[in-house]
């Protein structure tokens, strides 16, 4: 299948947010992560990165990283492009201490506290995707 950043970005906030509601903290933590680097790769992709359509990937190998990693990288895209300027993330990585593998973890683990700044990270994302979209970047 084709990669779809904004789609899946949109899909994993949705789901996200139900989950939140419904205090299913464990899942909702994933999908936030989940929408945060799929709507950063979408934004990445209009900011230049290589992608891969043969193996429906990015190019890069440090591009292929989850939501922990990928608020950097998108950094890197961000200010070496000439619409970038406008599209800036707060300093601090809300998903530094988010980890795809956590998927495996009790759900015991997981409570508001520590979800809330990851749906923060998410949000903020959401707001970049929504702004890209009026401004015809995306």
């Amino acid at each position: 299948m084709q990669s779809d950043f904004l789609d899946a970005h949109n899909r994993h906030w949705q789901d996200a947010e139900q989950l939140f509601e419904a205090q299913r903290w464990a899942n909702a933590d994933q999908l936030f992560g989940m929408a945060a680097e799929c709507g950063l790769k979408k934004l990445m992709l209009a900011f230049g990165m290589p992608f891969d359509t043969n193996r429906n990937m990015p190019q890069e190998r440090q591009d292929k990283q989850h939501a922990d990693g990928i608020w950097a990288r998108y950094e890197a895209y961000r200010s070496g492009h000439h619409q970038g300027a406008n599209y800036g993330l707060t300093a601090n990585n809300p998903f530094q201490d988010w980890d795809v593998s956590q998927r495996y973890a009790n759900q015991s683990h997981f409570d508001q506290a520590r979800v809330q700044p990851h749906r923060g990270g998410a949000n903020e994302v959401r707001r970049l995707i929504r702004k890209a979209q009026l401004e015809g970047l995306i």
